[in-house]
Formats: C-alpha cells, sequence, structure tokens
C-alpha cells in the first residue's frame, strides 16, 4: 500500500493520528515515511500509544480459491457464522497452547550490531539477532528490490516467485537456485500483486496488468482511477480496490479469453486497502476506517462495520471468523450473530499500529497467525488463545507476508528486502 513515500505520504500522517509529544519524547517523521537511515536515530520509531484499554477478563464487550482454512473460496461454507456465545478468544488452556516458551532480552533490535560494530557482545541488552522464539527459522534473503515490497505471489504449476516493488518494478526468482531470474520493467509503482491458479495479477496505476505464466499472454485491464492498492479472486471474478475508494469487479470471458468489466461497487469514502473473500461474502478495508461486506452473489452491500478507529490494513478468513486489523493498534475477531450481521468477539490490543495479517499452520497443523506492526515487527499468534510463540524483526516495516507450499512463508519489508522462511518442528526429545 502507497502509504510511505510519494504523494501518499500526508495521507499516511494525517490517518495514523498526530504525535502526542509526552516531554521530549517525539516520533521520527522519516520512520513513519519508512525511510529513516539514521543509526541510532535520536527520536522514537515507534508510536506512542495511549493508555491500554484492554478489559481485566482479556476481551472486549460485545459490541482465491487456495485451499487453507485462511482463505476460503466462494464455495465454502467457512467464514463468518454464527458459533456459541462461550468463546475461547484470548484464553489458554492447560498452560502455553503452543508449546513455544522465549526469555525477553529486550524487543528492540541493537542499531550497533546491525552495522557489525556494536563492542558490548553478550552483556549488550538488546538483541544480536534478527529472530525471538522457536518454532520457524529463516533460510535466505532475496537482495534487489531498491524499495518497499508490496506484493508476493507463486502461480500454481510454476517454480517461480514473483515480487513486485514501488521501485516500479516485478521480480522473477527461481525457487531451485534462489536467483533473480528476469526483472520486468513497469513504469510505475506496484501497489498489490496476487496469484490465481496461473495468472498473476498486478496491482498499479489506473490499471491491472494480468499476466498467465503458463501460455505467457498479457492483458491490462483498464478502468481504476488512480492507485490499485488490493485485488482478490472470488466466485470467478475479479475484485481491485481502488485510490478513489471504488471496488471495480471483472469476469473472464473463456471464450474470448480476456477478462471482461462487469460492475462498479461504491460506498468507501477513501482507498480500499484491503480485500478477502469468504463464506460467499467479499470484505473490503479502508482508509476509511470501515469493513464493507458484499454479497458475493448480488454484489451489493450487507453491512458496513465501524469499530476500528484507523486505516483497516487487511481483512482475513479463518474457519468461521473475520479478522481485521488497522493503524488503530487492534486486531479484532468478527462472528456472525442471530440476524446474519457481524459483531466484534475478541479485541486483541498490540502496542503499534497492525499492517498485515497472514494465516497458516505449523508442522503439527495447529494455526498460526502472523502480524506484523510498523516497529518493524513480525508476530507470530498461536489461535484462537493469542499465546505468542514468537517475533522475528526487519530493517524496516513488513508490509507483504504470503505463504508458500511445505511450511514456507515470505515476507518482504520497506528496504526491497525479501525473505523465505520455514515454519519448523520443534525438535523431539530422545529416550
Amino acid at each position: 500500500m502507497d502509504v510511505d513515500g510519494g504523494g501518499n505520504k500526508r495521507v499516511f500522517h494525517r490517518l495514523t493520528g498526530p504525535s502526542s509529544d509526552s516531554k521530549n519524547q517525539k516520533v521520527c517523521y522519516h520512520w513513519r515515511a519508512g525511510k529513516c537511515n539514521r543509526f541510532p536515530c535520536p527520536f522514537l520509531h515507534r508510536e506512542l500509544h495511549p493508555p491500554a484499554v484492554h478489559p481485566p477478563n482479556g476481551t472486549a464487550p460485545s459490541s482465491s480459491k487456495r485451499h487453507h482454512a485462511f482463505a476460503a473460496s466462494a464455495e465454502d461454507h467457512s467464514g463468518p457464522r454464527r458459533v456459541p456465545h462461550n468463546n475461547t478468544w484470548g484464553r489458554v488452556h492447560g498452560g502455553n497452547a503452543g508449546g513455544n516458551k522465549f526469555v525477553r532480552k529486550t524487543d528492540k533490535v541493537c542499531n550497533y550490531w546491525i552495522q557489525g560494530n556494536c563492542t558490548y557482545g553478550d552483556k549488550c541488552k538488546f538483541l544480536h539477532s534478527w529472530t525471538m522464539g522457536d518454532g520457524f527459522s529463516l533460510l535466505t534473503q532475496l537482495e534487489g528490490h531498491q524499495n518497499v515490497v508490496t506484493g508476493i505471489a507463486l502461480p500454481s504449476g510454476s517454480d517461480k516467485l514473483y515480487t513486485g516493488s514501488k521501485d516500479e518494478t516485478v521480480r522473477i526468482w527461481d525457487c531451485q537456485s534462489g536467483q533473480c531470474a528476469a526483472v520486468i520493467q513497469l513504469g510505475c509503482e506496484v501497489g498489490c500483486m496476487i496469484s490465481e491458479g496461473p495468472w498473476i495479477f498486478v496491482g498499479m496505476l489506473n490499471m491491472v496488468k494480468a499476466w498467465n505464466t503458463q501460455t505467457n499472454t498479457e492483458s491490462s485491464l483498464t478502468g481504476p482511477v488512480g492507485q490499485v492498492y488490493s485485488l482478490v479472486v472470488g466466485n470467478e471474478l475479479l475484485f481491485a480496490g481502488t485510490q478513489d475508494g471504488s471496488i471495480l469487479v471483472w469476469k473472464f470471458n473463456v471464450s474470448t479469453n480476456c477478462f471482461e468489466p462487469l460492475t462498479s461497487l461504491k460506498g468507501h469514502s477513501l482507498p480500499v486497502v484491503s480485500l478477502v473473500v469468504g463464506a460467499n461474502r467479499l470484505y473490503s478495508g479502508s482508509m476509511d476506517h470501515s469493513i464493507k461486506v458484499w454479497s458475493l452473489e448480488t454484489l451489493q452491500c450487507l453491512q458496513t462495520l465501524t469499530d476500528h478507529s484507523a486505516v483497516v490494513m487487511s481483512v482475513l478468513c479463518w474457519d468461521q471468523f473475520l479478522l481485521s486489523c488497522s493503524l488503530d493498534q487492534t486486531i479484532k475477531v468478527w462472528v456472525s450473530t442471530q440476524n446474519g450481521g457481524l459483531e466484534v468477539t475478541y479485541t486483541h490490543n498490540e502496542e503499534h499500529g497492525v499492517l498485515a495479517l497472514c494465516g497458516m499452520h505449523d508442522s503439527e497443523g495447529k494455526p498460526v497467525l502472523l502480524s506484523s506492526c510498523n516497529d518493524n515487527s513480525v508476530r507470530l499468534y498461536d489461535l484462537p488463545s493469542f499465546t505468542e510463540r514468537g517475533k522475528f524483526f526487519s530493517k524496516q516495516e513488513v508490509r507483504s507476508i504470503q505463504v508458500g507450499p511445505g511450511g514456507l512463508f515470505f515476507t518482504g519489508d520497506g528496504t526491497g528486502q525479501v525473505r523465505v522462511w520455514n515454519m519448523v518442528a520443534e525438535t523431539a526429545s530422545t529416550a
């Protein structure tokens, strides 16, 4: 999403809210823009969060056809539906739900260690590691992009990884060697990128590029006004969230082998930055702080959710629930009510704005939520307890997370670095 530079920088600062200058504390302007390169920086690389409003019991008051539980297809019946009231969100049963414990040293990576000149060694109070916790490992780093990575995609039937960036390129990586096989110059920033079957869809300024990796055909879908920030496929339709607040819809015509414009969904007043499909519904998150629920059959808006107080950065379907995250420093879990609407059943509070959500399963099949925050960290939570099993850090905020096969997942950050991770099994003890 284009909130860390260029013409939308003012929009980002306005939506993240004014800085709270408490005494001499001041949030780094360049860090907020994703461009601070000072080590150490004299200003804060975190938001000044308001007093905690976590209820005593840890719960909030009631108020593409990818085959895994976190991204249900339109044909599946997963997605928000009515469940018994005795929910288990945020509660740990039987001790540590994930079986993963780690000792907190600090929540900040040593800037001098990053530069290779920390003299404190093991006595340094800051981290000399990019990771905290067990159960995952860094396999490799892919270098090449010169700006924030805004999309990561793995088309089916391909041995290539595709990454898009605001440096106006798409890079194609060989999954066997880890080398960059090709660089596609687009001439404008990549706002988002997804894959669906053999197709790669790239959100750009005033258009969507569609590439078929099997037939090597390319289409340019026009109609969007401004940058395309989000894309999703559902019910054989392609949806694009745009800068002017509309959601454009295309349908693929098999006989003509092309995408035909179908309609435009109106309702959001600011850019649509996140889309997900589940339970025969389309969910859209926007800079206007709202989530809209659309019927995939009628393409009509069924409900508008207004519980977030800042940009809704990401929406995610898991089992019968909808999860959403925001720059208001919360992750909300939504469930269906008796009248078919959605309401918040649990709110998880973070110390920083949340940028992206992604779900996967560990080696034992347990659900894990990856949550990227604007303190340059990604946290891993067991669900539904929200027990933190670990975290890892980047030099700048992680804006893209994508799950791959066999326990792999990929992250792209504000420096342009792409990392390949593996969700590994815990070492079994031997008799």
